[in-house]
């Protein structure tokens, strides 16, 4: 087995923060101090971060984080990896720590009321009970990915579409609902949300899809769990693994996702290698035929940079 020298910390936390701004970019210059890379999003709510670096960094920023009273509660998800999961370090003042509209803590504040914790083992036990709906509050191109069997899953393009939906779940009211997302941040708003509108029964799983990996195995997720930085998506399931995603273009599975190569479309989809190779990493042949189409190196990964503007 490959030594792997680095590690990548997945969390979230909800606590006020009275300074908001201030502590992003004091937190931006801990974190380059210590030679990491990643993302954060500071918010008057909480933070919500992946952050990537060596052991002994990653360590010190654990220790550093969870001394501060108001973070003290973190569950940090830890990944051993090969390399770096992100190219620079930002660490960014935003209104919410995960885009959902719902920032007013009159309406819903996950610190006083949200969905009950179930850990991995306790959601292992119940997600196959006959009053158990088991609800995926993530994105389609997500879910597509990869999901649990027999997971409701809901037809948006970003979590902030999640609240439109509520109606379409009001048939499971009488049932148990458990929510699940990548790390568990979106379910705190989620549960939250079905609370206030009369969902009587409702549950989260703790640290969601990457938790449940570690301290379940990962059994009865099907696919790939999608994740926010350069490694697109990761294993979950050691017991009862399987392929669920289909290419775009000809409908073989295979869990490879891309972004589009024209930079105008930008498309993120799953697209087999032979695909990929026809169509340079383009979703479809007029992709493939724009002029301002990024060179295809096999990856669909692409490094943002400022990309001319096409006039008409």
């Amino acid at each position: 087995m490959m030594k792997t020298s680095y590690q990548t910390l997945l969390y979230y936390c909800y606590s006020p923060l009275a300074n908001g701004e201030e502590f992003a970019a004091e937190h931006l210059e801990f974190c380059k101090s210590l030679n990491l890379v990643g993302r954060i999003i500071v918010a008057d709510e909480g933070l919500n971060g992946t952050v990537s670096g060596t052991k002994e960094s990653c360590r010190i920023y654990m220790n550093t984080v969870h001394a501060d009273e108001r973070f003290a509660k973190i569950d940090f998800k830890i990944d051993d990896v090969e390399e770096p999961s992100f190219i620079k370090m930002h660490c960014r003042y935003k209104s919410e720590i995960v885009h959902s509209g719902l920032k007013d803590p009159n309406v819903i504040d996950p610190n006083k009321e949200t969905g009950t914790y179930l850990e991995p083992q306790e959601f292992l036990e119940m997600k196959d009970e006959e009053d158990v709906v088991i609800l995926d509050v993530r994105s389609n191109y997500e879910h597509h990915l990869g999901r649990f069997k027999n997971a409701v899953t809901l037809d948006i393009e970003n979590f902030r579409d999640f609240p439109s939906k509520i109606n379409e779940l009001a048939k499971f009211k009488d049932k148990k609902i458990v929510t699940y997302c990548t790390g568990g941040i979106k379910c705190e708003k989620a549960s939250a949300l079905l609370l206030k509108e009369g969902f009587k029964d409702v549950y989260q799983l703790h640290g969601g899809i990457i938790k449940y990996g570690k301290e379940a195995a990962g059994k009865d997720f099907d696919g790939q769990c999608y994740v926010f930085d350069n490694r697109v998506a990761v294993d979950v399931n050691t017991v009862n693994p399987t392929v669920i995603a289909t290419c775009l273009n000809c409908g073989t599975k295979t869990n490879k996702m891309i972004n589009c190569a024209n930079p105008e479309c930008n498309e993120h989809f799953n697209q087999c290698d032979a695909c990929g190779e026809q169509l340079d990493g383009c979703c479809s042949v007029e992709c493939q035929s724009h002029p301002l189409k990024r060179t295809y190196d096999g990856t669909g990964y692409y490094v943002k940079v400022p990309q001319p503007v096409m006039k008409a």
